[in-house]
């Protein structure tokens, strides 16, 4: 893609379609942004955005939404990690401190996660052997796939049966770093979860991670919202497993 001015209307019809959950038509981009284009112009960008597989007609709507390939340009391009306010921080420190041991600090963790971003929300144990990954992990927020359910259709059953597998996401969070990782659809390397997108990061040293956590939902989802909340809530875990409660 060469043109910034097609990367900004992807940039507003995804912002558009996570918002509403309906199709975004030219019209609509060009009264909620400031792009300053006519409907006509947005429209010829939106027919060379849909011949490059960014976008796609669902079904006989005259708007457009995302393809898996869409929400990668966007994530790799145009989605910038949304720093935390102040108060959200405060939020996070004061929900994980009153933590008194290991167990309630993941639990607590993967609740927070979950409802800071309404996704699933993974997290497995530091590791405590020598080269061996953990074994051990909570999760939270399975419910809010229920509420994902016109997005998931018929693959929410295959989906939960995948999180019933310890050994299905202890694979997907097996590689995570210090850097937030994204799959997004097609890319997962588990059939039963191509309809959605995981979003990870390991915490603890950065040179070597000692656990991971990560969240899970549809491929509609705030991908800056949930990029950053992943990275906060894995600063402030890495930091107590490392330095104690602070």
């Amino acid at each position: 893609m060469q043109s910034q001015r097609r990367l900004e209307i992807l940039r507003a019809i995804v912002d558009e379609y996570v918002a509403t959950q309906e199709p975004v038509g030219s019209k609509a981009i060009a009264d909620k942004t400031s792009l300053g284009l006519s409907p006509a112009t947005i429209r010829n960008e939106m027919a060379v955005l849909e011949d490059e597989g960014l976008i796609t007609h669902p079904h006989t709507s005259a708007g457009r939404i995302p393809t898996d390939l869409g929400y990668r340009v966007f994530v790799d391009k145009l989605a910038t990690v949304k720093p935390m306010s102040s108060a959200e921080r405060r939020a996070i420190e004061t929900f994980l401190d009153e933590a008194n041991n290991l167990d309630q600090l993941m639990k607590r963790s993967a609740k927070l996660l979950a409802d800071l971003t309404k996704q699933v929300a993974v997290i497995t144990y530091p590791i405590t052997g020598e080269g061996s990954g953990s074994e051990k992990m909570t999760i939270s927020g399975t419910a809010n796939l229920a509420r994902s359910g016109e997005d998931l259709g018929t693959s929410l059953s295959p989906i939960l049966e995948a999180l019933e597998e310890q050994v299905v996401l202890l694979r997907l969070l097996g590689d995570a770093n210090d850097t937030v990782k994204v799959r997004i659809g097609g890319e997962q390397s588990e059939s039963n979860l191509r309809q959605t997108s995981l979003v990870t990061v390991g915490y603890g040293a950065a040179e070597s991670p000692v656990g991971a956590l990560g969240i899970l939902g549809p491929t509609r989802m705030d991908y800056a919202g949930s990029m950053a909340a992943v990275s906060a809530v894995a600063r402030y875990v890495g930091r107590y497993i490392t330095e104690g409660p602070q």
